[in-house]
This record gives C-alpha cells, structure tokens and sequence, in this order.
C-alpha cells in the first residue's frame, strides 16, 4: 500500500478556528546548521588535505586507560552506573579540583559524570533557564553555546570581544549588556576558537559584575589543561563564585579521549540536583566503559598529560611564528589548542578565504564567522596536527597569501 505524504495536524485554537501545525519543532527548524560541519562537507570529494579544522588531538588515548576500559567490559562491568557516575571517578575529580585549583567540592552531592561536556552544558542549560532568560556569551564563541541556549528556551546575548583585548571579555563590555531579563553568564577559558586565557584580575572584575546584577556563571572549562606559561583560573574559585557557578569539564582534550564521550559539572547541590533529573531521564548514566577508562586516566594519565601539553606548546610556537613572519596580525594563544589569526588584509571575507585555500592549496581551516560577528575576518587553526603537517600546511598557506597579495597589487 502506498503511504500517504504526511499531513499537519490541525488544531483548534480558544476561539474554534482551526490552524495547522507545523511539521518540525519551529525552535528546532529555526536553528543554523553548525558552520563548521557545513565547511568539512566539502572534503568528502577532496584528496591530499591537511585539516586543520576540527579540534581533534592527534594523539591516541594513553594505552593503560584503554586496556583499563577493556578490562571492565572482559569482566562484565558493563550495566548502569549511579546516575551520578562511578563515586570513585567523581571523587578523584573532587581531589583533583581541590589540589588544582583550591575549589572543594562533595563526591556524592556535587558532581555528576556526563556523555561528554555537550550534555554538561545542555544540562546546566536547561536547569537554569526559563523561557526569555538571558545568557551573555563572550565572542567568538564555541559554536554549540548559542542552539542549546536556544533549545533551552533561553535568549542568547552576544558580547563581542576583540583582540585589541587579547578576546578576554571585560567586566565593562558584560555590565553594558545586561538587562532585567540577565540570567548567567556562559565563560569558556580557554577559548574555542581564539585560544584567549582569562587573568586571575580579569575574572575577579567579572565576578564583581557577577556578584552586584545577582548572576549565575556556567563555565566551561574544557580546556583547563591546555595552558602555556602559566596557571589555570578556575572561575569556581574565586571568592564568593562557587555558589554562583556550574563548572563544566572534561576527559576528551587534557587525556586525548573525545570518542569516549565523557564529561563532568561540579555545581552546588541545588542546581546539581535540577541537572541530574534531566540527566537521568534523558542519558540515565554516562557510558560505563567510559568511566572505567577516566579512573584509570585521573589515576595514572598525569604524565601522559604533561607529555601532550608539551608538543601542543611546540606546535603553538610553530603556527604563531610562522602567521606572523606572513604578515598576518595575530593574537598570541595561551590556551586550548586553536590560533585565530586576522585575515581582513587579504581583502577576501573569512568564507572565501577558507574556501580558496582548501581548493588552491589543500589547507582546510574554519571560517571565523562560524563563531559569531566578531570572529568576521579571521579564521580559526586548530593545531592538533603532527608537527611535519602544520610545516608542510604553513608553507602552503604562504604561498597561498603570496598570489593573494599578487592579485591585489599588496606586499
């Protein structure tokens, strides 16, 4: 039998009169495709790149962290955990919190493990917004924050930052976006896609904002391994902001496990327990294998963790000197493991920069507006790639700005 084309529901309103519903969610169909995907769609066909787009590590998972996932399912530990997660996993990450960072927090009532930092972040969304909250997120930005504000029902407040400001996000530029219907604050530092670090003033000045206008602050703090010269802040630990933050972290880029999909949040028990209800629902418990793997990551990954900060940081070296000896205005990154430099002088827009270099010279990066307004004229490299790669992908991003500038009649 044929099937029918599908038909709208039709539904009456108060007064009787009958309207059709739409087919999808209109806050669903209303949502951009993400900028990045988009992009890569266009390697499929392509031979000979060298991606320096997704924010991938290069490396494999430490190899005692996989045989310690492996073992657990030989054995048959391979049911539900705690909808919270292993309490072994969660109370290595409250020592690890304290010994880091000065920020204590309980095993049993304040931490939950999730399916990567995606579901952290959809959480502590969803725990904290009603419909028309405001949340201010500093850009450029990670390109998941705005949908899941949205899907949240929440309105996304973009606070453009620039590199005059080495892209950290000023207690001035904040206060000036805040309105009655101001609910949180989104911080990423590290930043994806900028690679800016946060000062320790910088976030107290932040946290005075946060304080007065009676804030919250989900901080995203993915990449709180990834640092060069200097220390992590962890927002949660500045005074009087433990009890205004969800902190969200994660396994994927410190241990080099994004395929493994697990994450965690440390937040006070009264939001905590908002987000473990959506949790339990929606995912029930993080993936057993997963947790198995992060105990033994946060038991015994530490050097392999330092050995990978060290070769990021050589790579960084690398990629910065390099942009700049083009002629390229950049920021020095501090963090995470992504450059953006200004590409405005070539006198293409970021989109088409990408687009012609991937086809002229097989170097995929992404366009900098997938980040948001301010990211227009730049684009992000990620440098997550083998070290001979980002040689080989720099000398062909110099002879690609050499015929650009050719065209244009510039040095």
């Amino acid at each position: 039998m044929a099937q029918r084309a599908f038909q709208p529901r039709a539904i009456p309103n108060a007064e009787g009169h009958v309207a059709r519903r739409g087919e999808t969610s209109a806050v669903v169909s209303s949502l951009p495709s993400s900028g990045i995907r988009r992009f890569f769609e266009m390697l499929d066909s392509m031979e000979g790149v060298i991606s320096l787009g997704v924010g991938q590590p290069d490396f494999a998972t430490p190899p005692q962290v996989t045989r310690a996932a492996m073992d657990a399912m030989v054995e048959g530990r391979t049911g539900y955990t705690s909808n919270y997660g292993l309490l072994e996993v969660r109370e290595l990450l409250s020592q690890q919190l304290e010994r880091r960072y000065g920020v204590s927090y309980s095993p049993k009532s304040e931490i939950l493990l999730t399916t990567g930092v995606s579901e952290a972040l959809d959480l502590a969304c969803r725990a904290l917004i009603d419909p028309g909250d405001e949340v201010l997120v500093p850009e450029p930005a990670y390109v998941a924050f705005q949908p899941v504000i949205l899907l949240a029902g929440g309105r996304y407040v973009a606070v453009p930052t620039t590199a005059e400001d080495q892209f950290m996000v000023t207690a001035e530029q904040l206060e000036q976006h805040i309105t009655p219907a101001t609910k949180a604050v989104l911080l990423a530092y590290p930043s994806n896609p900028t690679g800016a670090v946060m000062s320790r003033r910088a976030l107290e000045q932040v946290a005075d904002v946060v304080r007065r206008h009676d804030l919250w602050v989900i901080s995203d703090e993915t990449y709180d391994r990834l640092v060069y010269g200097h220390d992590h802040v962890c927002f949660s630990a500045i005074p009087g902001m433990r009890e205004r933050t969800i902190l969200l972290g994660g396994f994927s880029k410190a241990y080099a496990m994004t395929g493994w999909r697990l994450g965690f949040t440390a937040a006070p028990p009264v939001v905590l327990e908002e987000m473990m209800k959506v949790h339990q629902y929606v995912m029930m418990s993080a993936p057993s294998a997963a947790q198995y793997a992060a105990l033994e990551a946060l038991q015994s990954g530490e050097e392999d963790v330092r050995g990978m900060v060290a070769e990021y940081d050589r790579r960084r070296k690398l990629v910065f000197s390099r942009l700049r000896g083009m002629g390229l205005p950049v920021v020095e990154p501090k963090g995470a493991f992504y450059i953006f430099p200004d590409i405005s002088s070539t006198g293409l827009d970021d989109l088409e920069f990408c687009e012609r270099l991937l086809v002229e010279e097989r170097v995929a990066v992404i366009p900098g507006a997938s980040f948001g307004e301010s990211g227009k004229g730049f684009v992000r490299i990620c440098y997550a790639s083998a070290y001979a790669d980002l040689e080989e992908a720099m000398n062909r991003l110099e002879r690609f700005l050499t015929k650009r500038r050719a065209e244009v009649g510039t040095k």
